[in-house]
């Protein structure tokens, strides 16, 4: 039956995951197709927000919950606390985005001294129900009553220690009794409440435990970290139990249909005979490979091979089992499409393709931003050698190194500090999720490939190494032991989540290579984009490895980056420094020959793309010494000057003091309270018009002689911070006069552009007259974000996340574009823009050129290209293809 708040799995729409959750959603659609899936109810994701709203259920509500409870109770035969056949359940979170581990379960509830007796007498086997009524009392006590799990720790030791037992599952009874009764007096202690006797009562303090789950603070934080909404709310599924753990002929586990790490096409999972299933997630114990479940099950390993066929050609994904075999009936208890590496994602979308299960524009939406770039990640360099301290399982991809941190906690103070760091536990929970964020990978001395460490860090495409069973962590002395090495928290480790070694120290990477399925997936990418895709790119070897990338040209080539090395930042200090134009022509006559060979070496990688290269842009003094650096140095001096004997060395010394001296000078001459705002880009050049002269001197002239050695080139000068249409004409009149000359010198011609890089305000409003003489615009979304905003991008790092925690912004505006506020005026000024010079060329060259849902906007406005940095090429071609095909 269906009511307002609550429908039966029978009678709930399996299209709707908005109202029933993902994982209600599913069940609803596996018992409708008549699997073996335990009868229950789902109440809906609406009677959570109202819950939220109001922190009481909703109208009516509760009287469904109950009328369902009936239901349940004569589809299976049994009663809710019944002291002779006892209906127990689990009650689980499940919002219509899947967030695995972050929201709360409660199993075995409607247990109580009466049902364990009829457990038993039902079961014959008085162990079982007493290990059941334990696991009750712990998550009731930890989930509902909110008991630290810590404070049953040492009960439960001692007891495992008095009977020589290695888990609380394999105590005897009498044992497990005693433990009841001291978990009991836990829980009133901590929380002085009793864990009540009334099922209902259970149920409904339980379903307000999982509804304030939605609002917890690894909830909320993978939400913001996965761009999920805040509003959606979970549902609760209500589900008769199925027991793993009720002797050998019976287990849980978890299985893919496919491989989440490789995208093989076979049944990748674990196994633990006589477990529920929190075991196997919470990695409480170290499963078996599901291979051990054919030979110890094989009947029921055949019907869940055959299920999970059936899944995955349902739904066209890769599903994420969870299943019970009690005493030998296989029991599904959830399917979801399931987290994957970004190798696993492309392989599985590329050969699903191929098998005809999607087609190719299904596959390029398979594939996300954020899988792809994991592809990216670093592998270690075959060529160094290695001390491997330990070896577990490769959960997620990607070699790095860091300092070892032992706390959640202690891996945000130090990662927000600037240090990386490697979080080693001996297991994660959920409440360990913002230390895995901060931190560079994961490493757990238990668990498997689907334990909670594991599903988080492949789903935020984090490094991870699970199950080392070799390592033992020390907390009270802040060691961490392997076979032969014993470490300290803050020491370097290296964890290789492709391999499952864990290094010693800091070592090598190299970058990885693609293979065939990438290439043919970016393939389908680019036959349905229409941006460009460019990249900012400042050297010849960054435009060579751009274009391998498949950049179709650079978008922004920062010509500063190119005045530093000695022999250049000396004759740039020089040019600063001189006292009048000559010397400063004298000057830039030592930068000319750099900056020709680079622009040359630039054209001659992206032979037959556009280059856009900018002129420079920053303040003068960023080329000068830090004036409290040169102030030390001249008192050094001035000591020494105190000591030395000789008039020679007094004379270099004096010379010294007045070098020093004229350049502190300088620098506080050009010192200015708000540089971003001061004297930078065009405002320089006009000042010191023979810095454009040279500049462009040097990119023509590069430009000829790429074209009389065959090349193609296809210049676009750029003019940066122009905020009034007088700046760009004198610099547009200037590059011009400029390429003439080179070109006449030459006898021979380039086509070529002159631009602006639109990063004011007043420019986006402007963009009509600057287009009268700009040909082209590439929107600097970087400093037209902090000039619209009114922030600091450096300085604003330190409230931002508090923003973007506390819901006053949905992202930081510094890598996902404020599209509300800095995307209006970038859509002012292209409608201007075009409305002045229509067709007109508009890109965009700030790093949101590389993030996906900034390229969405960008897609939407009818921009021609956005330009990222060169490794964020990939991602920004597929982001491209996402929003064409959107």
């Amino acid at each position: 039956m269906a009511g307002t708040w609550v429908f039966d799995f029978e009678t709930g729409d399996p299209g709707d995951k908005a109202a029933l959750g993902g994982k209600g959603a599913a069940l609803s659609s596996m018992t409708q197709a008549n699997l073996p899936v335990p009868p229950g109810f789902t109440i809906t994701t609406d009677a959570c927000r109202s819950y939220q709203d109001e922190s009481v259920f909703p109208d009516l509500m509760w009287g469904e919950v109950e009328e369902a409870i009936k239901r349940l109770e004569a589809s299976t035969g049994k009663e809710f606390g019944s002291a002779t056949n006892p209906l127990l359940v689990s009650v689980r979170s499940g919002a219509a985005v899947s967030m695995p581990g972050m929201m709360d379960t409660v199993l075995n509830l409607g247990i109580n001294e009466s049902a364990r007796v009829g457990l038993a007498k039902v079961t014959g086997d008085e162990q079982f129900a007493w290990d059941s009524y334990r696991r009750f009392i712990t998550m009731f006590g930890e989930i509902v009553l909110g008991v630290a799990p810590e404070r049953f720790e040492g009960a439960v030791n001692a007891t495992l220690q008095n009977n020589d037992c290695d888990a609380p599952g394999n105590l005897p009874a009498e044992a497990l009794a005693g433990l009841v009764e001291r978990l009991k007096a836990i829980v009133y202690g901590q929380s002085r409440h009793e864990v009540p006797d009334d099922p209902y009562e259970q149920l409904r303090l339980t379903v307000g435990a999982v509804f304030d789950s939605w609002s917890n603070k690894r909830a909320q934080d993978y939400r913001n970290l996965n761009g999920i909404p805040h509003n959606m709310g979970t549902a609760v599924n209500v589900q008769s139990m199925v027991f793993g753990n009720s002797g050998e002929n019976s287990g849980t586990g978890v299985a893919f249909t496919r491989n989440p790490t490789t995208g093989e096409a076979a049944l990748f999972g674990e196994f633990l005979p006589d477990a529920q299933g929190e075991d196997v997630v919470a990695g409480m114990r170290t499963p078996l490979p599901i291979a051990h479940m054919a030979e110890r099950f094989p009947d029921a390993y055949k019907q869940l091979v055959e299920i999970a066929n059936r899944l995955e050609t349902h739904y066209g994904d890769m599903q994420d089992l969870e299943f019970t075999v009690e005493n030998g009936k296989l029991w599904m208890l959830q399917t979801r499409s399931g987290k994957r590496t970004g190798r696993a994602a492309v392989k599985i979308a590329v050969d699903m393709a191929a098998s005809g299960l999607i087609n190719e524009q299904e596959a390029v939406l398979r594939v996300s931003a954020d899988q792809l770039e994991q592809l990216l990640h670093p592998l270690i360099d075959p060529s160094v050698e290695v001390e491997v301290i330990g070896t577990g399982l490769p959960a997620s991809p990607g070699a790095v190194s860091g300092q070892i941190v032992l706390t959640a906690d202690a891996a945000v103070d130090l990662a927000e500090a600037g240090t990386p760091v490697i979080l080693v536990r001996h297991e994660t929970n959920p409440d360990d999720f913002h230390g895995m964020v901060a931190s560079r990978a994961t490493l757990t001395a238990r668990g498997g490939v689907t334990s909670h460490a594991a599903v988080v860090a492949r789903g935020m495409g984090k490094s991870c190494v699970v199950g080392c069973t070799s390592m033992r962590v020390d907390f009270e002395k802040r060691l961490v032991r392997f076979d032969h090495v014993v470490l300290s928290e803050g020491d370097w480790i290296t964890v290789d989540g492709n391999t499952g070694r864990v290094l010693a120290g800091q070592v090598a990477t190299i970058e990885p290579e693609t293979d065939a399925d990438f290439d043919l997936l970016m393939g389908w990418a680019d036959s349905h984009r229409t941006l460009g895709v460019r990249a900012n790119a400042d050297t010849p070897e960054d435009a060579a490895e751009a274009r391998r990338l498949g950049a179709q040209g650079i978008g922004l080539c920062r010509t500063e980056h190119m005045f530093f090395g000695d022999e250049r930042i000396a004759a740039m200090r020089e040019m600063i420094m001189a006292s009048n134009e000559v010397s400063r022509r004298e000057a830039l006559g030592k930068l000319e020959p750099y900056q020709t060979a680079d622009f040359e070496g630039i054209f001659t990688a992206m032979d037959g793309f556009p280059v856009t290269i900018r002129l420079l842009d920053p303040p003068l003094h960023e080329f000068l010494p830090n004036e409290s650096e040169l102030a030390r140095e001249l008192t050094d001096l001035k000591l020494r000057l105190r000591r030395v004997n000789g008039l020679d060395k007094i004379d270099r010394l004096l010379e010294e003091i007045h070098e020093r001296e004229v350049v502190i000078a300088q620098v506080q001459r050009l010192a200015e309270e708000n540089p971003m705002l001061g004297h930078r880009g065009c405002r320089l050049a006009l000042t010191y018009p023979e810095v454009t002269e040279m500049q462009a001197r040097a990119l023509f002239t590069a430009a000829v002689r790429c074209v009389d050695r065959g090349i193609s080139v296809l210049p676009e000068v750029m003019v940066p911070l122009v905020g009034f249409e007088p700046e760009l004409r004198n610099q547009a009149d200037l590059i011009r006069s400029i390429a003439e000359e080179v070109f006449v010198y030459h006898g021979l011609r380039v086509d070529y552009m002159v631009g602006t890089m639109v990063e004011l305000p007043r420019a986006c409003l402007m963009a009509d007259e600057l287009a009268t003489v700009a040909e082209f615009f590439s929107f600097g979304t970087n400093d037209l974000t902090q000039m619209t905003l009114g922030m600091s991008r450096d300085d604003s790092s330190r409230f931002l996340p508090g923003y973007v925690q506390r819901g006053v912004i949905p992202a930081d505006p510094f890598q996902t574009l404020d599209v509300s506020g800095v995307g209006q005026l970038i859509r002012l000024g292209v409608e201007r823009g075009r409305a002045s010079r229509p067709g007109m060329k508009i890109g965009v060259c700030g790093e949101h050129g590389g993030d996906a849902a900034s390229i969405a906007f960008c897609h939407e406005v009818g921009l021609d290209y956005v330009s990222c940095s060169t490794y964020r090429v990939p991602v920004a071609r597929l982001a491209a293809a996402h929003a064409a095909l959107a």
